[in-house]
């Protein structure tokens, strides 16, 4: 007999507003095949599509549509509702409920749930492309995105409005894969170490100023996030950022290139290094003062700091694979490739910071992934895309 994938799971499934919501009867078909157990939250715009009969019938269970519901409260409090699950899954999640979840409103059940549980978030988007593609909707997905919330399509294929484009609810057969990935995850990369730096360097020039640039580290905290996630035991080694330490990872904390550098070599051994901090080229040897105006701007001696891609990409201890990152203004692929053999490294990640680019600082990245094997255009995608797909082809580089 084959063994059920989600045996003894517990999923609630949120059907909000939309023509896609009939397929959430057909992954609850699905779930229910897998072995999961499945209570529904059915939205006011939801029942407009599917009926709360239909949904029970199948779930074997309530549904619950009243957030003041009595009966309800008495006996499925919604912050019971919210974490009695082992996961809540969104599907259709309308461009209505996903603005909303971002902001934090508790208007109806379905909100109120989201907002009290803290069990894991999967949503699966479907509305019209230029609804998708407003950034209103996009900066709602980065919100959500950043406070841990999954996603799983949309797909681009004709809609009910008779447009053509992303904004296809997933097909559940693909929702249940996602949603087994979350509750039964694969971790090919486990018994892995990998160091991955992330973030600017800060390199002192008095008690109150520094040489810095614009890096926001929130590419090289993703890719350390996705490392975790697919089983590997990560070192992050981050200088100054204004985001939280991801979640599985041991961060450790540096401000300056020689304490990255030195932080590194601390961490190896390890099988992967992925160099993603945008480390200062040079330093100054800092005042013990602060510098004061004379009417003569002062003389700042540069300093070349330590080749930590290098560096590592030589070591007697060096990682299985070491991947670099290559931020340029011009030339992007000239400069890249040059620089992967110069460093040592077997890949290099190449993106393109000049006028008018995002990247720096930015929530989405445009690569260029550069082997010995030649260049591989990536489309333009988010931070999180971008280290999900890094991962997979860490994964298979490894294999």
């Amino acid at each position: 007999m084959a063994t059920l994938r989600l045996a003894g799971k517990r999923i609630l499934l949120i059907v909000s507003g939309g023509i896609a919501a009939y397929k959430s009867l057909e992954l609850v078909r699905l779930l229910r095949r897998e072995g999961a157990g499945v209570r529904a939250v059915l939205t006011k715009g939801g029942a407009e599509f599917v009926t709360a009969l239909s949904l029970q019938a199948l779930c074997e269970d309530r549904v619950y549509t009243d957030l003041f519901s009595l009966t309800d409260e008495s006996e499925m409090g919604h912050i019971q509702l919210s974490r009695s699950a082992d996961l809540l899954v969104v599907a259709p999640a309308s461009a209505d409920l996903l603005a909303r979840m971002a902001t934090g409103q508790a208007d109806d059940l379905a909100t109120t749930v989201l907002l009290a549980t803290d069990k894991p978030v999967l949503a699966a988007p479907a509305m019209n492309v230029r609804m998708w593609q407003h950034p209103a909707t996009v900066a709602n997905l980065a919100i959500l995105r950043s406070r841990g919330v999954s996603f799983v399509g949309p797909d681009e294929g004709a809609m009910a409005c008779g447009e053509f484009g992303p904004g296809r609810l997933a097909e559940p057969p693909v929702i249940l894969d996602a949603i087994s990935d979350m509750l039964t995850p694969r971790r090919p990369l486990a018994g892995r170490h990998a160091i991955v730096t992330s973030g600017p360097t800060h390199e002192a020039i008095d008690p109150v100023r520094y040489l810095a640039n614009r890096s926001s580290g929130r590419q090289g905290h993703a890719i350390a996030q996705a490392l975790a996630e697919a089983g590997a035991r990560v070192t992050l080694i981050s200088g100054p950022v204004a985001l939280p330490d991801p979640p599985g990872v041991t961060t450790r904390h540096v401000v300056s290139a020689r304490e990255m550098h030195d932080a590194v070599r601390a961490a190896l051994p390890a099988e992967i290094a992925v160099m993603c901090a945008a480390v200062a080229d040079w330093h100054v040897e800092p005042q013990a003062r602060k510098l004061k105006k004379t009417g003569v701007a002062p003389t700042l001696t540069l300093v070349e700091n330590p080749d930590i891609l290098a560096d590592i990409a030589h070591h007697p201890a060096r990682p299985e694979l070491v991947i670099g990152f290559a931020a340029e203004t011009e030339t992007l692929l000239d400069h890249a490739a040059a620089k992967r053999i110069r460093k040592g490294c077997d890949w290099i990640l190449a993106n393109h910071v000049g006028a008018g680019s995002d990247v720096m600082g930015g929530n989405d990245n445009e690569i260029v992934l550069i082997t010995q094997a030649g260049a591989d255009v990536w489309p333009r995608m988010s931070k999180t895309e971008v280290a999900a797909r890094l991962t997979s082809r860490i994964i298979e580089a490894l294999k």
